[in-house]
């Protein structure tokens, strides 16, 4: 066995006790030690090991991105982020008591705001057939906050905006839920009127689920599909109500 010097890189033979020091530049090795350990950056890294050599832990800079804050806030900013909160968590409440089973949440006002983007998503997603064009309504109305959310993380960096379309995301999952638990009993009305049993091929979730053979599980799919959206709802108004706190903060300082 041999020992190497730190400091010259002598190697010299190691008996049965190690060498107090190098035989070649005369470097102690305790005090080699003790200097190493005063040193801040050095005792930091072995308090806390680097990230990386566990997998599993996630990284500070994913944290960060989604904890973004606008720079300069000031107080009008902060108080109108709290307004739109506080009206998020007055309008999450009411959407969370709703049960998907009534298709109460289909008669809100925020319904027809949904019902635009639905639309629009059976003509975005029709070059690509049949199926997909019954599932691009539902689809797009979640994929466009969710969108949203990324463009204003990546481009804003505001993450308080970013917890405003995770909130729609979830709410548009809600509404989203008693379209799929109609799909057999084709009870609710549909756009231009009447309903799905009126107008047989005309009901989006009936039209997929079929094909799977997965009629039967239409309610088992919604509940799913809202409980989902309750917690995307849930998670959005606490990660709101940080990212509020932070500005507040950053406002009064």
């Amino acid at each position: 066995m041999h020992a190497t010097c730190p400091k010259c890189g002598f190697k010299s033979e190691q008996g049965a006790a190690p060498p107090t020091s190098c035989p070649d530049c005369g470097l102690i090795y305790s005090k080699w030690l003790k200097s190493l350990a005063s040193d801040p950056e050095y005792s930091e890294q072995i308090a806390e090991p680097k990230l990386a050599t566990n997998r599993f832990r996630v990284s500070p800079g994913l944290v960060a991105v989604f904890l973004r804050a606008k720079p300069n806030v000031d107080r009008g900013e902060v108080f109108g982020y709290g307004l739109i909160w506080l009206l998020l968590l007055w309008l999450g409440l009411d959407f969370l008591a709703m049960d998907f089973r009534s298709a109460t949440i289909m008669n809100h006002w925020f319904h027809n705001v949904d019902l635009i983007f639905h639309e629009a998503g059976h003509v975005i997603f029709s070059p690509f057939g049949r199926w997909m064009t019954f599932f691009g309504g539902s689809a797009f109305q979640v994929l466009l906050p969710l969108g949203l959310l990324v463009a204003f993380l990546v481009m804003n960096k505001d993450a308080s905006a970013a917890s405003a379309c995770l909130w729609w995301a979830g709410q548009s999952l809600k509404d989203v839920a008693p379209y799929i638990a109609d799909a057999r009993a084709l009870r609710l009305p549909l756009l231009g009127g009447g309903t799905g049993a009126d107008r047989p091929g005309s009901h989006d979730w009936a039209n997929l689920l079929r094909p799977l053979g997965m009629l039967n599980e239409d309610i088992r799919i919604a509940a799913i599909v809202d409980t989902i959206g309750s917690g995307l709802i849930l998670i959005a108004l606490v990660w709101g109500a940080y990212m509020l706190w932070v500005y507040y903060r950053e406002a009064i300082n």
